[in-house]
This record gives C-alpha cells, structure tokens and sequence, in this order.
C-alpha cells in the first residue's frame, strides 16, 4: 500500500510544541543534576517524568506522528518479510563457510606462489 505524498505546513502550534519538547528534555537534565543531593529517587523520578512529558508533547506535533506514521510503515513491511526456514539458513552458512574456505586456500596458494617466484627464482633468496 503506497501512501500518497502530502504537503504539509509547519504550523506555529506544531513549532511551539516542539520548542515545549526541547525545554522539557533540558529540564530533565538540568532537574537531575540539581536535585542530585535530595535523593535518587526524586531524581530519576523527575528525570523521568520530564522525559515522558517530553516525548509526549512531541509526539502531538506533526512531526510525531510523522514519526509514529514512518514506525506504523515499517513494522507492516517488516510483518511481509518472508523469513528462511532453519533449514535454509543452515544451508546458506554452509555455502558461506565453504567459500571462505576456498578462497583462504587459494589466496594461501596464490601467496606462497609468488613467493617462491620472486624470491626464490629471481631474486634468489633461498631460506
């Protein structure tokens, strides 16, 4: 299912919103590092809360349910992905390893040859 391009326009709500978001996430940090001495827990949980609201707010401006849109798209093409069988998996490992096999053979091979070519023959470089 192909979803159609929209044009959207960025509203001074949907700015302001974000703006709220931003101010929360700062909040956060700044409640975590001031209430440090008042306790752990009062310090997670503003941290915390603050974050929540944060992701909150976002997430009723545009762009958050674009976002949430964009997760909605993917979590259905992920749902029509056709997983291997176990069977088919262990195939493919088998070819995967057997290949590398015989390509650090040949490369080994490939490598000795020269090696023998120009220090043996040529250069005369004998161990």
């Amino acid at each position: 299912m192909a979803t159609a391009d929209v044009e959207t326009v960025n509203t001074a709500a949907d700015k302001a919103k974000l703006g709220a978001a931003v101010a929360l996430v700062l909040a956060a940090l700044v409640a975590y590092y001031l209430l440090g001495q008042r306790g752990p827990l009062l310090q997670w949980a503003s941290l915390l809360g603050c974050l929540v609201a944060a992701v909150a707010v976002f997430l009723t401006s545009l762009q958050g349910r674009q976002l949430v849109g964009f997760g909605r798209d993917a979590w259905r093409e992920v749902q029509k992905v056709v997983w291997p069988t176990r069977k088919e998996s262990l195939q493919m490992t088998a070819y995967v390893f057997a290949f590398v096999v015989i390509m650090a053979l040949f490369l080994w091979l490939t490598d000795k040859t020269l090696e023998w070519f120009f220090y043996d023959l040529i250069l005369g470089w004998k161990k």
